[in-house]
């Protein structure tokens, strides 16, 4: 399976028993960094060359590599040594991701691909030690096939809803199709009973166990008609923080606050002091008469006054 791409150094080990230089180059197109990272390594000093070509590379062929990997083949089927499977798993690897990608096509949007392509990995590798080449069958055709598998029964095996259930929400999908091509509106349920060969009874039933399979993502509810170029809204930003400070009472409490103070420093001294004592010291009016030296009453007078005048000029800041 010759294959374009950045070659995989991989220094053969003094008890190599193919001794061939073409396999110590095997491509690593579209090998994703996580899975090459997690591959066992077996003692092999595996480091990927980037920028330009090892050694010698730019001089073999395809069929060099093709050869390569047949005369692999061969001598992982007499010995079976994991380290040879493991240099035939970074060969085939690009399979996995091709699958993958396929299989998530359909799938919603917070399965992720990663999940997938770690499920085929181990697909891959049961392919390979599963393969028997004197067969004459094309290893990729059989390996695609085991690798979706893999994937498949991985999201088989994550889904609450029965295999069951998933397969009459199926039918009942395809006969509202032939329904609504058929009388160019959307059917009845007696309609799509008669269809389905079912009591309306039962048909009701049915839409009771398929209410399992219509369960979303809250973040995909919440992103719907907010998407932009491709991103929405996550559920995190919708969500109001009770505790959080709201900017523009902030920016008004302060403004009010500013007019406030503008307005007592243009106000006559002992009604400054009236205020001051009055509202930012706590004094009821009767110690606030004791401080200025007169009486209770005069006190109410001054405060009285001084709020009036406060009122006036605030009023005309806001007019202003």
């Amino acid at each position: 399976m010759p294959l374009n791409g950045e070659p995989l150094n991989l220094p053969p080990r003094p008890d190599d028993p193919l001794g061939n230089p073409v396999l110590d180059q095997i491509a690593a197109t579209d090998i994703p960094a996580d899975i090459a990272a997690d591959l066992p390594r077996n003692g092999h000093a595996m480091a990927v060359v980037v920028g330009r070509p090892a050694h010698g590379a730019s001089e073999r062929t395809a069929d060099d590599v093709e050869a390569g990997i047949i005369a692999l083949w061969n001598t992982y089927g007499r010995s079976r040594q994991q380290g040879l499977r493991d240099r035939l798993v970074l060969h085939y690897a690009p399979l996995v991701k091709y699958v993958a990608g396929r299989v998530g096509t359909g799938l919603p949007a917070h399965v992720d691909v990663g999940d997938l392509i770690q499920s085929g990995i181990f697909g891959l590798v049961d392919a390979i030690e599963k393969f028997e080449p004197e067969r004459g069958l094309k290893f990729e055709t059989y390996a695609m096939q085991r690798i979706r598998g893999a994937i498949l029964d991985d999201l088989r095996s994550q889904d609450w809803v029965p295999r069951s259930v998933r397969s009459r929400a199926r039918d009942v999908e395809r006969a509202l199709e032939r329904l609504g091509a058929r009388l160019q509106r959307t059917p009845t349920d007696r309609e799509l009973a008669a269809e389905l060969k079912i009591g309306l009874g039962e048909l009701r039933e049915l839409y009771a166990q398929l209410q399992l399979t219509s369960v979303v993502a809250l973040d995909e509810l919440i992103a719907a008609g907010r998407s932009t170029g491709g991103a929405g809204a996550s559920l995190a930003e919708s969500l109001p923080d009770e505790g959080a400070e709201d900017p523009i009472a902030t920016l008004v409490d302060l403004d009010s606050r500013r007019q406030l103070a503008d307005a007592i420093a243009q106000l006559a001294e002992r009604d400054r002091v009236v205020v001051t004592l009055y509202y930012f010291e706590n004094l009821t009016l009767a110690e606030i008469g004791k401080v200025l030296g007169v009486t209770e009453s005069r006190v109410c007078q001054l405060h009285t006054r001084a709020v009036l005048r406060l009122r006036t000029k605030l009023n005309e800041q806001l007019e202003a």
